[in-house]
């Protein structure tokens, strides 16, 4: 295996590590379990075709016109082991589109990075996208395309994005590229690919593009990132230098919750974290 390979797989590994003994679906239950989920809540399925992906969401709206809330999905499974690539990077436990169901707005959807959820049951794209090129600028291209076809759904001219961990990354590569974007949430956001990296003692990802570089084009938009406490794969210090390269050096914008972790303490309490106002 080669090098790069390794260190992706060993970002991933301490992924699922955090999870720890929350629930996880085999690959055949895990589509079945987001189905299951979104239909209790009233949310629909689609796929969107966007600039040679195709990207799988879930919406709930009820009220044309209104902002949509928009969630981003985080970088899911994978890794099978220290030498496999994942064949399908759906995540194992639902947790993005579990916090989506319990969001109240009007217009809600949630979209899954390429190749999770696929279409056919099989990923249509090149692993690399799912592994060193998760965020390259053609998946953020494509992202943006996505949300473009969702807010027109939507007939929404404002967006609320909210990234969880790999797709907090996402969501600040598309906002910077974006005029209507009204505010920005992260969950234990990976703000800071290349800082993360280092933290871990491992080599950065140089096929995907990094937020922080972007960080100041949002200086001004109303933001909220949370961190838990017991992240041990995303530690607060990387929200830090996010909000010191955007030039917020007071960290106002950062609320650590108490005993989450990287996975677990989220679903718990998002309904009441959702209503800390924005810095």
């Amino acid at each position: 295996m080669s090098s790069k390979r390794a260190v992706l797989f060993f970002l991933s590994a301490l992924l699922l590590g955090a999870a720890g003994c929350a629930a996880l679906f085999p690959l055949n239950d895990r589509y079945a379990a987001a189905d299951r989920l979104a239909d209790r809540a009233g949310f629909e399925k689609s796929f969107i075709h966007a600039s040679g992906f195709t990207l799988t969401a879930f919406t709930r709206f009820t009220k044309k016109g209104d902002p949509l809330h928009l969630y981003i999905e985080g970088d899911g499974t994978a890794w099978l082991s220290r030498t496999r690539l994942s064949d399908d990077p759906t995540p194992r436990t639902p947790l993005v589109l579990y916090l989506a169901t319990q969001d109240a707005a009007s217009n809600v959807a949630y979209l899954a990075r390429p190749g999770q959820y696929a279409a056919n049951g099989s990923p249509g794209c090149d692993a690399a996208y799912w592994s060193e090129k998760r965020f390259a600028d053609e998946v953020v291209e494509a992202m943006n395309r996505a949300v473009d076809d969702l807010c027109r759904r939507a007939d929404a001219g404002a967006i609320h994005l909210i990234g969880y961990s790999g797709g907090a990354a996402v969501a600040v590569l598309a906002a910077a590229r974006r005029s209507d974007v009204a505010s920005l949430r992260t969950v234990a956001g990976n703000l800071d690919p290349d800082a993360v990296n280092r933290y871990h003692r491992v080599s950065p990802m140089k096929d995907s593009l990094n937020p922080t570089d972007v960080a100041e084009n949002l200086k001004n938009l109303p933001q909220r990132h949370f961190v838990g406490s017991q992240d041990t794969v995303i530690p607060a210090g990387i929200a830090e230098s996010f909000l010191k390269r955007m030039g917020k050096p007071d960290f106002s914008g950062i609320t650590i919750v108490a005993g989450a972790t990287h996975t677990r303490g989220w679903r718990e309490r998002w309904k009441e974290l959702l209503v800390i106002p924005l810095n």
